[in-house]
């Protein structure tokens, strides 16, 4: 008898749950949203480059850099931005000039 108290499949979970929970939730998670693009929202640079895009650019950036060597990938983003040009190596943003 206690066992067949015990036992989480006895219940069922759904009568648990009031039914307004998916309601509030719903304006919940569009806030949360809301503001983890307005924290993660960083200002647009002048130079050229890949974004910053939540972290990713960065991270693309350097894999790129690591896969590909210094010189295939400098080539690379000059060829795609131009002369001068702004990337990521190793978390710190680094300016590729050439000509």
């Amino acid at each position: 008898m206690v066992l067949e108290t015990l036992n989480p499949m006895h219940y069922n979970i759904t009568s648990l749950v009031p039914d307004t929970m998916p309601v509030a939730t719903v304006p919940i998670l569009i806030v949360m949203c809301f503001l983890f693009l307005i924290w993660n929202h960083e200002e647009t640079s002048s130079i050229p480059g890949p974004g910053y895009c939540m972290g990713i650019g960065p991270l693309i950036s350097h894999g790129r850099f690591l896969w590909m060597g210094v010189g295939n990938a400098c080539n690379y983003y000059n060829k795609t931005y131009g002369e001068f040009v702004r990337v990521w190596i190793s978390g710190e943003e680094t300016f590729i000039i050439s000509k």
